[in-house]
């Protein structure tokens, strides 16, 4: 899943980075398949290189080793809201079938708290900006469901048309790309179908942990498997973080519907 995704930045110029996965996968193409991509974090810094994987957007290491390190609001305003990142790179704790995401809140089911999440923070205006946007997650029926408990970001919204209806000037979600194989969404209807396959794994299984009856493309692939170069790579990376890692992605707990 990390060395796919970071494959899947190939030839981009500029990405902004989610914490979690994203910053794997991006921290892991530019040691890899893209050595010039400008990574771009929230909280303002522009072409970090971070030695390891930070621990958030305001972890010191993105500042020191940043070419520039800008406002929040000139972040948004200029930059992502200009147009001027090629790729916004997410995680997510639910994905519905139109690429869109829920990082706020899941229902546990009866009698129980809702569960809150993370929450939004630029996720809305990265995926609404961003020349396109790549989302990275677990393969998991919680996670991959027929209907968003809440709708944080905008993807396709319910089909072909919606992003234009609004104004959105990015292409959205252009790719889920998970511990199971690689969806992108149909051309035609904007729904994810699975286009790709990780070795070993079968149709069946991905259907399986899929909230929705998922399609496959009709020239389904299977991604090469990860290179000794890339391997070593990423766990170097990892090692640089030290014992606790990077933080995990945002993952939806469990709901009572999960249980049913």
């Amino acid at each position: 899943m990390e060395v796919n995704a970071a494959r899947a930045l190939a030839g981009a110029g500029t990405c902004f980075v989610g914490i979690g996965l994203p910053s794997t996968a991006a921290n892991l193409a530019r040691r890899t398949v893209n050595p010039d991509l400008v990574l771009v974090y929230e909280s303002g810094t522009i072409g970090s290189r971070p030695e390891r994987l930070p621990l958030s957007i305001g972890d010191g290491e993105l500042a020191d080793t940043a070419d520039a390190v800008v406002s929040v609001p000139e972040m948004f305003n200029y930059w992502l809201q200009g147009g001027r990142i090629d790729v916004g790179f997410l995680g997510a704790a639910q994905v519905d079938r139109f690429g869109n995401v829920n990082t706020t809140v899941v229902d546990r089911g009866p009698d129980r708290p809702e569960g809150r999440l993370p929450g939004a923070g630029g996720a809305p205006e990265i995926a609404a900006n961003c020349g396109q946007a790549l989302l990275v997650l677990r393969h998991r029926r919680r996670n991959l469901v027929g209907a968003l408990d809440f709708v944080t970001t905008l993807g396709h919204g319910t089909g072909p048309g919606d992003r234009a209806a609004l104004g959105l000037p990015g292409a959205g979600p252009t790719a889920v790309i998970t511990d199971l194989g690689v969806l992108r969404p149909d051309p035609d209807t904007a729904e994810l179908v699975l286009t790709a396959l990780h070795p070993g794994v079968t149709v069946d299984q991905v259907r399986a942990a899929t909230g929705w009856p998922l399609k496959e493309a009709p020239d389904l692939g299977v991604t090469d498997p990860p290179t000794a170069a890339e391997l070593a790579a990423l766990r170097a990376l990892k090692a640089a973080s030290g014992p606790g890692g990077p933080p995990a992605a945002a993952t939806a707990p469990r709901s009572g519907k999960d249980a049913r």
